[in-house]
């Protein structure tokens, strides 16, 4: 019954350590936070962006590692453009109105 359990334990421990390491490595986009991104759009999914003024409120109302890590973010789109880039218009106007 206890060598159940260690080895029940240990397979637990390297499932839960090897999502986190995945999640660590790669991580997700700063562009891929709903909580972050929803302030910049209009409907629930997501898909029409608010006015430029409400947009720049929506951006002040950021810590500056929020803005950095969405500046960075896109930049990597940018860097790395192709279809399944799915924040352009975002990102243009996170450089328009949010710096480079």
């Amino acid at each position: 019954m206890n060598i159940k359990m260690i080895c029940l334990g240990a397979m637990a421990l390297s499932m839960a350590t090897g999502s986190a390491l995945a999640g660590g490595s790669t991580g997700t986009s700063a562009l891929d936070d709903p909580a972050k991104m929803k302030p910049f759009y209009t409907d629930s999914g997501m898909k029409k962006m608010v006015g430029n003024d409400d947009f720049v409120k929506a951006w002040k109302a950021l810590t500056p590692e929020d803005q950095t890590a969405m500046k960075t973010a896109c930049a990597d789109e940018a860097k790395n453009a192709n279809p399944t880039n799915t924040h352009p218009e975002f990102c243009s106007s996170v450089k328009l109105n949010g710096g480079s």
